[in-house]
């Protein structure tokens, strides 16, 4: 076969781009066919200059490869979004523009005075990883150092680097031979060093330190960048803080403006303690509670529970020494006072933090709740004056002019023709003097024209007139509830109902009867009607102040020894004897109504015969026993 070696050979190799060794074969294929040395020096040639030609395209290949690699490093940097993603991208680059087996960055740590591994790229060995140079040592440490670039072919047999263990041990566990660095320079300040390395002995041509050059400058712009928008964030941050700082002390500023003006028209169009409650949590957010001396709830808005009285307690007295409202876990306490005397508080559990303007808001609205409860106190006081003295002649006088009376009454808006009850209360109740007395009258007018009637103080005693007709259900409700205002038992009688002005007296010592029998009968701090006692009660109401000693001595000498047997022995002789007179003396409807057997009734009441002796069914002595019996059912507190 004939050879056709020319140098159209080479340019056929050149446009596919062969390998080096490639062109070599048509030299050996024309040396091979005995080409004339003429033809074999000219296809010598052609190969050289097609070596030269492919070295330069390789060369432009590169340069274009390096070219785009910049490119887009500053396309990175131009949406510089996360500095650890331009700074990897930037070290990949370099390991890929290089062909180096091993791209890696150091930065300058200034608290700690080294160098520390910041960003890597083909690495392998968590040690090299994790290294830290100190400055001037290693080839990095020289470059941070001193700025300049440096390369070696061979780093661990190069003298001119300051060894250490630390990073030599690195570096052999990495493998690397041919090591290049060049410093991060911002200004005339080195802050780190990018290294390209290869694990086998090869010099760095002086293009690519000159590419490793300007990558390592494009990731000093991106660093300094990214300085430069950490304190502008960290500026923005600040001046953000700064405008909602302002903004929110404005914002209070007009808050308090705005409550101060709502409380202050409040007031001026005879708004009361709800309605400023009210007004605080629209402005402040959140809920509140309006709370008495006592701790007793004036009005609730929102969602709030009461805190333990102790607890109020503790925070009132704090906010009264500190002048200011206190804050005790979620709640804020400002106490309502008048001068040294306390009114109540107010507990407000806000949505958000309060500010020193909203704190005041809180204190503002104690002041105009203490100033509201002060000016209800004195209409009260004056109402409570008014009605008072009504109630006064209409037990006194009831007869003197019925009609003035009734006027007098309708002023006050009370039906004097409507059915009412009396209800008197001990001298206990206001056996004291100063604050304690004034609360307890206060408490009793407030009480009783809530509801439509009178309250008066009258022979040192405590008197209501209520509307209504449960003259028992009336008298315990108020000695419950006073009970609670003075701290002590406190005992109710109840009269009535009463219509028109002229049964109120009678009605009213028909009350009082009540209250001694109460007192006889050692029910103390309980409240009953005349009609629950019966005539027991007619006959202990006239026994006087030593109707109570009269009562436990009959009740001892006349059923004593029966009820001391059932409180012994556990049995029912007592109300055996209440079934047997109850149902007139018939032992067989007694034993239907204890549901035992005849039987059963005569053993007890044979019981009964030895306790009390054999004549106890005497119709005299019968009678002692029934009232007995009446008189001790009558002594045990209501059911």
């Amino acid at each position: 076969m004939a050879v056709m070696s020319s140098p159209v050979e080479f340019l056929e190799l050149l446009a596919r781009e062969a390998a080096a060794v490639e062109f070599e074969g048509p030299l050996v294929a024309a040396r091979a066919a005995g080409l004339p040395p003429e033809r074999l020096a000219e296809l010598e040639h052609a190969r050289t200059v097609a070596l030269r030609v492919r070295a330069l395209l390789e060369r432009r290949r590169r340069r274009e490869s390096e070219l785009s690699g910049l490119y887009d490093t500053v396309s990175d940097l131009a949406g510089l979004r996360d500095l650890d993603d331009v700074l990897r991208a930037i070290v990949h680059r370099a390991r890929n523009l290089l062909g180096a087996d091993v791209a890696y960055m150091t930065l300058n740590d200034d608290r700690h005075g080294d160098t520390y591994m910041r960003v890597t790229d083909g690495s392998v060995s968590a040690r090299f990883q994790r290294l830290r140079l100190p400055m001037g040592a290693g080839l990095g440490g020289l470059v941070a150092q001193s700025g300049a670039p440096y390369v070696t072919a061979n780093y661990p047999e190069d003298d001119r680097f300051h060894h250490t263990r630390e990073i030599d041990a690195g570096v052999g566990e990495e493998g690397l031979v041919a090591i290049l660095g060049v410093p991060l320079r911002l200004g005339s300040i080195s802050i780190g060093v990018l290294y390209a390395a290869n694990r086998s002995a090869r010099p760095f041509a002086r293009e690519e330190v000159a590419l490793l050059v300007s990558l390592a400058a494009h990731a000093t712009v991106a660093i300094d960048n990214a300085r430069l928008l950490a304190e502008t964030r960290s500026a923005l941050v600040e001046l953000s803080a700064a405008n909602t700082t302002i903004q929110a002390h404005s914002a209070s500023v007009e808050r308090a403006a705005a409550a101060h003006d709502r409380m202050t028209a409040l007031v001026l169009r005879g708004g009361g303690v709800e309605e400023v409650a009210a007004a605080v949590p629209e402005v402040l957010g959140g809920a509140l509670l309006a709370l008495d001396a006592e701790g007793r709830l004036l009005a609730r808005v929102g969602e709030i529970d009461e805190p333990k009285r102790a607890d109020i307690a503790a925070a009132v007295a704090a906010s009264r020494t500190e002048g200011r409202s206190v804050r005790r876990g979620p709640l804020w306490y400002a106490a309502v006072v008048a001068g040294t005397e306390n009114l109540g508080a107010l507990v407000l559990r806000p949505d958000d933090e309060l500010v020193d303007a909203d704190q005041r808001i809180l204190e503002r609205a104690a002041l105009v709740t203490a100033l509201l409860l002060l000016f209800r106190r004195t209409v009260a006081e004056a109402e409570g004056r008014v009605r008072g003295e009504l109630l006064d002649d209409l037990i006194a006088h009831p007869r003197r002019d019925a009609d003035a009376l009734r006027d007098r009454a309708r002023r006050l808006d009370v039906d004097l023709d409507a059915a009412h009850l009396l209800v008197c209360v001990d001298d206990g109740a206001i056996a004291a003097t100063g604050s304690s007395r004034q609360r307890t009258l206060s408490w009793a007018a407030t009480y009783a024209s809530t509801r439509g009637g009178l309250a008066a103080a009258r022979n040192g005693r405590v008197v209501l007139m209520l509307p209504g007709t449960d003259a028992g259900g009336a008298a315990r409700a108020v000695a419950r509830d006073l009970s609670r205002v003075t701290g002590q038992p406190v005992t109710a009688g109840g009269g009535g109902p009463a219509t028109g002005p002229a049964s109120l007296a009678a009605t009213f010592h028909e009350a009082e009867r009540c209250l001694t029998a109460l007192g006889a009968l050692g029910r103390a701090g309980q409240g009953a009607g005349t009609d629950e006692l019966g005539f027991v009660g007619l006959l202990l109401g006239s026994v006087g102040a030593g109707g109570d000693r009269d009562v436990s001595r009959f009740l001892t000498d006349t059923l004593g020894p029966v009820v001391d047997y059932d409180a012994r022995r556990g049995t029912a002789l007592v109300r055996t004897l209440e079934a047997y007179f109850g149902v007139g003396g018939s032992l067989t409807r007694a034993a239907e109504r204890l549901h035992v057997h005849v039987n059963t009734v005569t053993q007890r009441l044979e019981r009964v015969g030895h306790l009390l002796g054999a004549d106890w069914q005497r119709p005299e002595r019968a009678l002692e026993v029934q009232l007995a019996l009446r008189l001790h059912r009558l002594s045990r507190p209501a059911g």
